[in-house]
C-alpha cells in the first residue's frame, strides 16, 4: 500500500506526499481523519511525549514496537516508524524489524548515526563507517517480509553533503526502498540530492520547524523530484504551544468556561474515538 503511494505515475512523477508525525494513536487517528495517506511514527515525538525527555536516544524498542501496534490497531493508514539506528548490533535490528513489522509498520527507518543518536537537527551528531551503516540496511533487509526499508543517512551535517550523497548511493545499492539525506542545509544541496537520486529511488525529506532544513515550502522540494515531506512534530508543536493558554486560563478562573470553543467536550471525544460504534458492538455480544 505504501508503495503504491511513492511510486512514479505515468508521467514519471513522483507523488507530493504530506506525512504528520505521530507519537499515539489518538494524534494517528486525528492524522487519519484530516485525510492523510500515511503518517510517521517521530522517535523524536514518542520521547518527548512519553518521557518528556529530547530525541538523544533513549526510547527502547520495546517501547517503539508497543507505540507502533497501539497506532495500527486503531487506523489503517500505512504507518511509517522511526527505527533509529536498530537498538544494538545487526542481530539487534534484525529483531526490532521484525517485531516492528508483526507490530503494522509499512516501513521502519534505518539511520547511520552511532548510538546514543541525537535528533537530526541537533548539533554534534557521530555516524557509523559506511561498511557497519550498509550492513545495517543488509540485515533489515533480509529481516523483514514486505516492510519497506528507508536508508537514512545523517552525514551531511558532518561529512559534507558530497559523502552523505555517496553514502546514500551505497544504501541504495545495498537495497534500500526509499532514501532519506538528512539536513541539508541549503537548497542547492536540496537539489543536488534530488538530482542524483529523484528518479531513481522516492525522497524523503525532514520539515521540522527550527531545524536547519533551508526552506518550510514543501512545494519547493516537490518540485525538485521529492517524494513526501516528513513533518514529525508538526501536532506536537502546536500542542506545546497552546497548552499554556489553556492552563492559564483555568488558574486564572477555576474554570474551563472561559475557553469556549477554543477546546472540545466530552461528546465530540467519544465521537471521535468511536464509542457509539464500540459499545453497538459490545452490546451485539451480550
Amino acid at each position: 500500500m505504501l508503495a503504491g503511494l511513492l511510486a512514479t505515475d505515468s508521467d514519471g512523477q513522483r507523488p507530493r506526499l504530506q506525512l504528520p508525525g505521530c507519537w499515539d494513536a489518538l494524534t494517528a487517528l486525528l492524522i487519519e481523519r484530516a485525510g492523510f495517506p500515511a503518517a510517521f511514527l517521530s522517535g523524536g515525538a514518542l520521547a518527548m511525549a512519553r518521557l518528556g525527555r529530547p530525541d538523544i536516544g533513549l526510547v527502547t524498542a520495546s517501547e517503539l514496537v508497543d507505540a507502533t501496534a497501539q497506532i495500527a490497531d486503531r487506523v489503517a493508514i500505512p504507518l511509517i516508524v522511526d527505527g533509529d539506528t536498530g537498538f544494538g548490533n545487526a542481530l539487534t535490528l534484525q529483531r526490532t524489524v521484525r517485531q516492528l513489522e508483526r507490530a503494522g509498520a509499512a516501513a521502519v527507518q534505518i539511520e547511520d548515526q552511532a548510538f546514543p543518536k541525537r535528533c537530526g537537527h541537533m548539533a554534534g551528531k557521530r555516524v557509523v563507517g559506511v561498511s557497519e551503516a550498509t550492513g545495517r540496511i543488509r540485515a533489515a533487509l533480509d529481516a523483514r517480509d514486505e516492510m519497506l526499508v528507508i536508508a537514512r543517512t545523517d552525514a551531511l551535517a558532518i561529512e559534507g553533503v558530497d559523502a552523505a550523497i555517496d553514502r546514500a548511493e551505497t544504501y541504495l545499492a545495498a537495497g534500500a526502498d526509499i532514501l532519506f539525506v538528512e539536513g541539508p542545509r541549503t537548497l542547492d544541496e536540496a537539489a543536488a540530492i534530488a538530482d542524483r537520486f529523484a528518479a531513481r529511488v522516492p525522497l524523503l525529506h525532514n520539515l521540522v520547524e527550527g531545524g536547519t532544513s533551508p526552506t518550510r515550502e514543501g512545494n519547493l522540494l516537490f518540485d525538485m523530484g521529492y517524494a513526501a515531506m516528513l513533518h514529525p512534530l508538526l501536532l506536537m508543536h502546536g500542542m506545546v504551544a497552546q497548552a499554556p493558554h489553556l492552563l492559564a486560563v483555568l488558574k486564572a478562573n477555576g474554570s474551563t468556561a472561559p475557553l469556549g470553543d477554543g477546546i472540545v467536550d466530552l461528546a465530540h471525544m467519544n465521537a471521535l474515538t468511536g464509542a457509539r460504534a464500540m459499545l453497538e458492538k459490545a452490546d451485539g455480544y451480550a
